[in-house]
């Protein structure tokens, strides 16, 4: 009888054992899954990449953004836009950029003459620094603007909202061939430093990638606007 209770014991000890291991083991899962969840990259064709400080920093498509500032996924140059829009349009891929003699493709040919002129001369002495100068967007056609904007207005909820990020046809410097949304960051971070020397300048304080010329070459840039709604 004590063997037979000895027994019993034995066996119950060791359920008790494998149920407390089960149990560490799935506590050891769901805390790994958490830990994956918080420093997987966003879903949406949203990829993270290292910046100069540490910081993470978000590439949508063909906008960067530093962690904290929430740039549309509508306004990447995705492969999802409306079939009718095409290269001829300014458009380029999300996971394509161009470089600044890439004149050949509309959104870097149709740029105005004096700005493709000063990005190519920074592109030259940029590479002399190992820094490599590429354009994810450049000119765009009208409806293109105008697909881009509807589409932020459908993911802001309204037009205000998405005006801080993408501006009308008829006041977009895009559509004008006036600007140029550099990557990748290192060559954000080389601009910001010496885009001046060129005429070159950060327009708006929510999108660093952002290029227009604002100065005469070595002049000094104005504080940038606080975003695109502020024309």
């Amino acid at each position: 009888m004590t063997h037979q209770r000895e027994s019993k014991l034995s066996v119950t000890k060791s359920l008790s054992g494998v149920a407390g291991a089960t149990v560490t083991m799935i506590v050891l899962i769901a805390a790994i899954a958490a830990a994956h969840a918080k420093t997987s990259p966003p879903s949406n064709g949203i990829s993270a990449i290292a910046t100069a400080t540490g910081d993470p920093t978000y590439v949508v498509g063909s906008i960067a953004t530093t962690s904290g500032f929430s740039a549309p996924s509508a306004t990447s140059e995705s492969t999802e836009v409306d079939d009718a829009i095409t290269a001829s349009d300014g458009f380029i891929a999300a996971d394509a950029t161009l470089s600044p003699f890439d004149v050949d493709q509309p959104a870097v040919g149709n740029l105005n003459r004096n700005l493709l002129s000063a990005i190519q001369h920074a592109a030259t002495d940029a590479a002399n620094d190992g820094i490599e100068i590429r354009i994810n967007s450049g000119w765009r056609s009208a409806r293109y603007q105008q697909y881009l904007l509807n589409q932020a207005v459908i993911q802001y909820g309204s037009e205000r909202e998405a005006r801080k990020w993408v501006s009308t046809p008829e006041q977009s410097a895009h559509v004008a061939g006036d600007a140029v949304d550099i990557a990748p960051i290192d060559a954000d971070d080389w601009l910001l430093q010496h885009g001046n020397q060129y005429g070159l300048c950060q327009i708006y304080s929510n999108e660093i990638w952002h290029f227009e010329l604002a100065v005469e070459p070595g002049g000094t840039c104005p504080p940038p606007k606080a975003d695109a709604s502020e024309g």
